[in-house]
């Protein structure tokens, strides 16, 4: 596996297959380039070129003390892009990973990007404040911090049946949800808890002013992670020209169990 230096001297892990148009997937909180089994081998045989990358404290990346703010984790994606020299790029960002995408626009120029997806996006501003009524209230999320400082395996065991929305009928093998959760604890805990707390506080409404480049939204109805209303409805309506798609059946995990739609979505949208 191959892996380049940040400009802090953090070595991060990426994985980059294939050739032709170069689609870059920014994975959720907690997960790293192993959550994209069930896209990279649709858009190979394609022929688009897949590049994932593990962000710091991910996967099999450097666990540094700190950088776990909006802006550093945007840096070292536009580090991944300068190391490969990629341009005409379509990014693929799931949940928390939305936020890297609209900031590296805003931070770094939307220049090397032809398009950007956002999936289960934690987007625009999760917090509620006076100006953003729409939000969580902060206790909220001070309460999950503390259980999983507490007992984090159970706490993403506790929530993996909702993830996929199992309840809905989808069908997740136990197998699966299992190999799930451990992707999940296979993130530092530092990681884990400094990146949580950083998409909460973190308000995008700015940056989504700022984007033009052609946009796709994808979230799942039954979203118990991130409730549809509080995120990509929001999202939708501050990027106007976007195309939105909303799947009834879908948690939290569309990737998975909404794979073969979310791909031919995807596809339809990249070659459009």
């Amino acid at each position: 596996m191959p892996f380049f230096a940040t400009s802090d001297g953090v070595r991060l892990a990426y994985e980059d297959y294939g050739a032709g148009e170069p689609i870059v997937f920014l994975a959720s909180w907690a997960l790293g380039a192993d959550m994209w089994e069930y896209q990279v081998p649709f858009f190979l045989q394609r022929g688009y070129r897949c590049v994932m990358l593990d962000r710091r404290g991910h996967g099999r990346s450097d666990r540094p003390s700190t950088g776990y703010d909006v802006d550093t984790r945007t840096d070292d994606v536009a580090a991944l892009i300068e190391h490969l020299e990629l341009d005409g790029i379509t990014l693929v960002a799931q949940s928390g990973g939305g936020g890297e995408a609209v900031r590296y626009l805003t931070r770094h120029g939307q220049d090397r990007i032809a398009r950007v997806a956002l999936l289960a996006t934690t987007l625009p501003f999760l917090k509620l404040t006076d100006d953003n009524p729409e939000g969580v209230p902060e206790a909220v999320l001070e309460a999950d911090l503390d259980q999983l400082r507490t007992d984090r395996p159970r706490w993403f065991a506790d929530r993996a049946a909702g993830y996929f929305a199992t309840h809905l009928g989808n069908n997740t093998s136990q197998a699966l949800i299992d190999h799930l959760v451990q992707q999940c604890l296979s993130a530092s805990p530092h990681a884990t808890l400094e990146v949580q707390r950083q998409i909460f506080h973190t308000d995008h409404r700015a940056d989504l002013a700022q984007i033009t480049v052609p946009t796709f939204i994808a979230h799942g109805v039954a979203d118990q992670s991130v409730p549809i209303d509080v995120s990509s409805r929001r999202t939708a309506k501050l990027i106007p020209h976007s195309v939105y798609n909303e799947y009834p059946t879908a948690g939290h995990g569309l990737h998975i169990t909404h794979a073969g739609q979310l791909n031919d979505d995807l596809l339809e949208f990249i070659k459009s």
